[in-house]
């Protein structure tokens, strides 16, 4: 068995797995799961929640990381402290039929139960989808059963259906009773589908946040979602104690400065609020905290020439020396005392002040108006609306790529600051950016780019943001309003893996056993990219500079800036050569045909890389050792393989191993 038969990539990570041979505990500081913050009283692990009930199990091992309620399998996606709200994912009850009238892929009851909340009935509206549908929805109100219903019924075509009318033609929205528990939904047919079949083989019924959802007529044919978004109130039972808050009473956990609401009519849960002119997080041994009402002009009513003192949950307004009158009652002015003024010299400062305010209210006015139309031409220009036309046709009640503003990331760069710049390349420069909602996005501001371009620009980045691999980088969105499009990642946080083989001083090398887990996952996206897309797609810049390592050194491949979609039809394309020195294959070099096998080429320099920890290309040595490609045949050629493997014990115990494979 020689190592050039097979698929290139299985070759490569065979020889990998045959040269290689692999957890910290969480504080109470640790209060995020993914992108999702768990405040208190919640938790991930004992002591850092208030009871069992507010326990929330965070599963690292999914990408991104899931939170879920208790032990349970009920995804949560958002925690509100103000508005005692969690936003989870709930399942969708699904009955399908076969054209003679038999159930199959069914399941057509589902179930919530957290006995701890309640169905939020101002938040939420229960749907049923289909054309011989009938729906279900039962629980409990105050221990008391409950239990409501849906039909739904078409004619014997779905013409009559109409997008965004749900009142009984194809879909029923019922709403939630207040204080409904244990949610269980179940979807029947009356005729198992067999009159409407042709267009309605399966029926649907689910609890839905109502801003999230509006119907479309060809969810009668199909609908995909498993789950969808949902809204439960939450409270504090009576009787629940908090050691943090070192309290003997247990009827009350709420900490300083906040308020006791009851929250059910029954007196079995209640919720604590912060007071007027306080903030924070109510449920806190140190509780709400005073607002300085003076630092946001929007949060008093003090005059110009007053003067704001803060004070314990309140501000007052004083007024200054030469003006007269108390002022000190919010909202008040103050009477000015002057005796000796020239008229005349007032009335000109205050023409001049007046002109110069017209101006220069004038001159932000058209540069504001200059400012938006350029932003309208370079979004046409950009492909903006053929981009928005695709988005459109992505029907879905959650979410999915955003097209960003440019003020919004030039918000989050702090106007693209030098300080946020985390990386540049050959294509553009990386800016670390910080949302408004707290998400961590990397920000690929690209170099100038042919405009003729744009339409192939489009497809890549519909493409693209659609590509599902957790090691890829994943595409969040785009931004059409400047000269050259902006693109938003996924934030990686851990920095490259050239940054960790080469840089000793500020990384610790990497064991054996992560440097295999990092080749076979890379070697998994090549594989995904060439042979699992609806379109092929050739990276044309594998380097390790190039793959972003997480926390936890799970590798995603990124800078898909010079990536080539191949149709189906061809095997390979005759194109100007791109990529990174030290990493190119010659014969794309020679030949400027570019085929997956390119790919292959720099995946095993990366692979030389990881094994020798040498550099694909320096050129303060030798010209015989300037390439890595040269010094690994020159070394098996000589058969001095082991001296450009990192010297251990336990890679020569390996690369002994692999000699005998060899042989």
């Amino acid at each position: 068995m020689k190592v050039g038969m097979g698929r290139p990539i299985d070759n490569l990570v065979l020889l990998m797995m045959l040269l290689f041979s692999a957890a910290a505990s969480p504080d109470c500081d640790q209060r995020r799961c993914g992108n999702l913050e768990i405040p208190f009283p919640f938790g991930t692990r004992k002591g850092c929640y208030l009871s069992e009930n507010f326990l929330i199990t965070c599963n690292k091992t999914q990408n991104p990381p899931r939170a879920f309620i208790g032990d349970g399998d009920v995804i949560v996606t958002n925690i509100s402290i103000n508005d005692s709200e969690l936003r989870i994912l709930g399942l969708v009850a699904k009955d399908c039929y076969t054209r003679n009238g038999s159930q199959t892929g069914s399941h057509n009851k589902v179930t919530l139960d957290s006995p701890l909340f309640t169905i939020s009935n101002t938040k939420n509206r229960f749907v049923a989808i289909g054309c011989d549908t009938q729906a279900f929805i039962s629980g409990k109100i105050e221990g008391d059963a409950h239990k409501s219903g849906c039909m739904v019924l078409c004619e014997n075509s779905n013409k009559t259906l109409t997008d965004g009318q749900c009142a009984g033609n194809g879909c029923c929205e019922l709403k939630i009773p207040k204080g409904l528990k244990y949610l269980e939904i179940v979807v029947r047919s009356f005729h198992q589908h067999t009159k409407v079949f042709d267009f309605n083989p399966c029926g649907y019924a689910f609890v839905i946040q109502k801003n999230n959802f509006t119907f479309s007529s060809k969810y009668i044919h199909t609908f995909t979602h498993v789950r969808v978004p949902l809204m439960l109130d939450w409270g504090i039972p009576n009787g629940t104690c908090s050691k943090s808050n070192k309290k003997t009473n247990c009827n009350n956990i709420c900490g300083p400065n906040t308020q006791k609401i009851n929250y059910l009519n029954d007196g079995s849960q209640y919720r604590c609020k912060c007071l007027d002119g306080f903030t924070g997080n109510p449920y806190l041994s140190e509780g709400c905290q005073d607002v300085n009402e003076c630092n946001d002009p929007r949060l008093n009513d003090c005059e110009h020439e007053q003067t704001c003192f803060n004070t314990q949950g309140n501000f007052t307004c004083s007024c200054p020396k030469n003006y007269k009158g108390d002022g000190r009652n919010k909202g008040k002015g103050c009477i000015p005392t002057y005796k000796a003024f020239d008229q005349y010299i007032i009335g000109c400062t205050v023409g001049l002040t007046l002109l110069v305010i017209g101006c220069t209210l004038l001159c932000l006015g058209y540069a504001k108006w200059k400012a938006i139309h350029q932003k309208k031409y370079f979004f046409k220009k950009n492909g903006g609306l053929v981009l928005e036309q695709h988005l459109s046709e992505w029907e879905s009640p959650v979410e999915m790529f955003r097209i960003f503003p440019h003020e919004e990331l030039k918000k989050a760069t702090n106007k693209f600051h030098d300080s946020a710049v985390v990386g540049k390349g050959g294509f553009g420069t990386v800016y670390k950016g910080v949302l408004g909602d707290g998400l961590i996005i990397a920000i690929k501001k690209s170099k100038l780019v042919d405009q003729s371009q744009t339409d192939q620009f489009i497809n890549e980045v519909i493409v693209m943001s659609q590509i599902n691999h957790r090691n890829v980088v994943k595409l969040l969105g785009c931004c059409l309003e400047t000269k050259v499009p902006l693109l938003a990642y996924e934030f990686v946080t851990n920095g490259t893996l050239f940054e960790h083989i080469h840089n000793k001083t500020n990384h610790a090398p990497l064991s054996w056993e992560t440097r295999l887990k990092i080749a076979s996952e890379i070697a998994s996206v090549l594989a995904y990219l060439h042979s699992s897309t609806s379109t092929p797609i050739i990276h044309r810049d594998i380097k390790s500079s190039n793959v972003l390592l997480d926390h936890d050194y799970t590798a995603k491949l990124s800078d898909f800036g010079a990536s080539k979609l191949v149709p189906l039809d061809h095997t390979q394309l005759s194109t100007m050569v791109q990529g990174t020195l030290g990493y190119l294959d010659p014969e794309y070099l020679l030949t400027s045909e570019l085929t997956e096998k390119s790919d292959v080429y720099s995946f095993g320099i990366l692979l030389f890389e990881l094994i020798t920890g040498k550099k694909a290309v320096r050129f303060d040595v030798p010209e015989e050792e300037r390439t890595l490609p040269k010094i690994v045949l020159c070394a098996m050629n000589e058969d001095r393989l082991e001296e450009i493997v990192r010297r251990d014990w336990q890679q020569k115990q390996i690369l002994r191993r692999y000699k005998r494979w060899q042989s």
